[in-house]
């Protein structure tokens, strides 16, 4: 079993979303499920809607799983097993305030010291326990020995006790912190890989250390992914509104840090040779500049009918139109925007407005022409016109613009419009 897991307290970034396609690749290639675990505990921080738009955008990119668990259904479960490190010895309140906290890490600083919890409350005797009605957060007893971690991107990897220390596991208000929910829940899911962003290496030795003193034997695996540089700053459904397919951005994602057999792919290719082992070790910048060539690629390889659509129409003649201008765009926002403005009322310049008029005239009364050729002849006889007057004209006339594509690609698409485009 593999899982994603999001908290619902703000857009999906680009870096949440590649940690996503991993998990579906590397499921789908075991032939494990996928879990979407919604991590709603922080009932401060939730966004009504964010997780239905979470699952909504993992839809979108062909993310299938299994099942969806809400982790705050599952707090009876991290609350029972606190209870029973506690009674095990292998948890201990704890009743030193934030204050005091504060005061250890500030002389440690002072120091020039890592802070680690000192132990103060771990041999409290019962009685003291028993009586003291002050406010009191549960800490896990730190490990007696080294932990060491699989990871296929990082390699072996060991932390000291050190690296662990007697964490707290429950909040004073007796909530489950991040890491004694995520160590709990890996385990009633059975997970056996765990993909997720380099920053959580830190949180992993604890996790791995619960569910040791849980008496949970199994190992489970690791993969670190390193940074985006700057990805967490990029949300995805911003690059859908800007106009990248979900084939596109899948693409790059899978790509970052990566060594790929071939450039343009789709989800479904990537499961037959991607690897975690070949990721690079080493954050990777976003490039906005390579998404574009992708997606420009993937635009290509849409039917005309289909490329039709991402402008507004059902057409083929409007499809092949605008793939014309995929040498000029390279998002479907950029393309819509160039059909839309041939499809705009005219703002014909002053200096064209006269021969502009007798060419609306003229192609007002004149039969259907299949060919641009014999269409342009037509009109220049009709005219008077030099070719080259003709063709400024007709072009602002036919694009609303006076510079683009060659003019018989474009009449090809455009001639069973004319009369609608040319009035």
């Amino acid at each position: 079993m593999l899982r994603f897991a999001s908290s619902p307290t703000c857009d999906m970034h680009i870096g949440n979303l590649r940690i996503a396609l991993l998990n579906y690749i590397i499921s789908k290639q075991r032939g494990e499920d996928l879990i979407i675990r919604i991590e709603d505990t922080d009932k401060e921080k939730n966004i009504e809607g964010k997780d239905q738009e979470i699952l909504d955008t993992l839809g979108l990119f062909n993310i299938e799983s299994s099942q969806t668990i809400y982790q705050s259904e599952s707090v009876r479960f991290h609350t029972a097993m606190a209870l029973q490190l506690i009674h095990e010895k292998k948890a201990f309140s704890c009743f030193c305030s934030d204050n005091w906290l504060d005061k250890k890490r500030e002389e440690a600083k002072q120091e020039n010291k890592e802070y680690r919890y000192d132990d103060a409350c771990r041999n409290l005797p019962a009685e003291l326990v028993i009586d003291n009605m002050s406010p009191f957060t549960i800490r896990i007893t730190r490990p007696d020995n080294a932990i060491a971690i699989k990871d296929h991107i990082k390699g072996d990897v060991s932390f000291g006790t050190n690296d662990v220390d007697s964490f707290i596991i429950m909040n004073h208000d007796k909530r489950p912190t991040y890491d004694f929910s995520c160590a709990v829940d890996d385990m009633l899911s059975n997970i056996s890989i765990v993909i997720r962003d380099e920053k959580h290496m830190s949180n992993t030795p604890k996790q791995d250390h619960i569910r040791a003193l849980l008496a949970y034997d199994k190992k489970i695996e690791y993969a670190h992914l390193p940074r985006i540089l700057n990805g967490d700053t990029i949300s995805v459904k911003s690059l859908l509104e800007e106009g990248f397919l979900p084939e596109a951005i899948s693409n790059y994602l899978i790509s970052i840090g990566n060594k790929t057999p071939k450039e343009i792919f789709t989800l479904n290719e990537a499961q037959d040779w991607f690897l975690l082992e070949n990721m690079s070790k080493s954050p990777t910048p976003f490039n906005i500049d390579v998404l574009r060539h992708i997606n420009k690629e993937h635009l290509k390889l849409l039917d005309t009918k289909e490329l039709s659509r991402y402008v507004g129409f059902a057409d083929e003649e409007i499809g092949s139109l605008a793939r014309i201008y995929l040498e000029e765009a390279s998002t479907t926002k950029e393309l819509k925007a160039k059909i839309s403005q041939i499809f705009a009322p005219r703002d014909i310049p002053e200096e064209f407005s006269s021969q502009a008029q007798t060419i609306v005239n003229i192609i007002k009364k004149a039969p259907f022409f299949e060919n641009y050729t014999d269409f342009k002849n037509h009109i220049i006889k009709e005219s008077q016109l030099t070719e080259k007057d003709f063709s400024i004209v007709f072009r602002i006339l036919l694009t609303n613009t006076q510079d683009g594509p060659e003019m018989g690609a474009l009449y090809n698409c455009l001639k069973n419009y004319i009369g609608e485009i040319i009035k």
